[in-house]
Formats: structure tokens, C-alpha cells, sequence
């Protein structure tokens, strides 16, 4: 029992029914150019996450290829989504606003996009175009001065 809930607590939620291991996550701290005074440049606040897209589990074949395209530029060589935060003063909130992005990203690429469904215009559209056409051209027509 305990071990269920060992495994559970090393297990984050990234959307409904995808989760990463909290081991698989590689967190790297460095100085930012973000906001902090004097501050910046004696602490490291900014935080880059690294996880790789085998660790994230519960995606479907086809979110994990949205996911990728979404990705762009982030996604390394290696298969590796690649997050930056350094926009808030401290560590921990770099940390969670890392966390954000990534939650937001997963969740963008579990969202199945509405397929188009093609339509035509009425055959009244048709008219109703057609006739605003025929006036137009009448007006124009009207403007030229015929020099009969």
C-alpha cells in the first residue's frame, strides 16, 4: 500500500490522465537577466526544464505529434522538451512558472482540433450577392458619361 503511494507522489500531473515521472524531470538553475535589482546577479533564478517526451505518459500517438509540431524550436535532437523560465525574482516561482508552461503546452496538444466541415452558401446568399453586384455596376454605370 505504501508503495502505491510512493509511486503516485513521484508521478505529476501535467493534464487529465498525462503524467511524468518527477525523476525524468532535469532541472538547471543560472543566473537570468529577468528581473531581481542587484539581486540578479548573485543568485541563480532562472530555471530551465528538461523532460524527455519518451517520460510523459497518457498521451495519445496522435497529441504526442501535435505535441512535437507545438514544441518547434523547444524540442532538442535528443527528443527533449526544453522549458526557460526566468521572469519571476525568485527560484521557486521560476520553478513553478516552468511547470506552468509545460502544463499549458501538454494541454494545447491534448485539445483534438475541430475538423472543418466544408459548407455552401444558400442559393438566397447566391441571389442576395448577385443582386448586390448588378447594383453596384448599375451605379457605376450611371457615373459614366456617355458622350452620345
Amino acid at each position: 500500500m505504501s508503495d502505491d503511494l510512493e509511486q503516485s507522489a513521484a508521478l505529476i500531473n501535467l493534464a487529465p490522465g498525462v503524467f511524468v515521472a518527477e525523476s525524468a524531470l532535469r532541472l538547471q538553475y543560472s543566473r537570468s537577466g529577468g528581473p531581481g535589482g542587484q539581486n540578479v546577479n548573485k543568485v541563480n533564478t532562472r530555471v530551465q526544464l528538461w523532460v524527455p517526451l519518451a517520460a510523459i505518459t497518457g498521451l495519445s500517438e496522435n497529441a504526442m505529434n501535435r505535441l512535437r509540431i507545438l514544441a518547434g524550436s523547444r524540442l532538442t535532437i535528443a527528443g527533449e522538451l526544453n522549458i526557460t523560465a526566468e521572469t519571476e525574482r525568485t527560484q521557486e516561482r521560476n520553478r513553478q512558472a516552468v511547470l506552468d508552461r509545460l502544463r499549458e503546452l501538454i494541454g494545447s496538444a491534448v485539445k483534438e482540433p475541430k475538423r472543418r466541415r466544408k459548407t455552401k452558401p444558400s442559393r438566397g446568399a447566391k441571389e442576395r450577392r448577385l443582386k448586390g453586384k448588378r447594383l453596384r455596376s448599375e451605379t457605376k454605370a450611371r457615373r459614366q458619361g456617355r458622350g452620345d
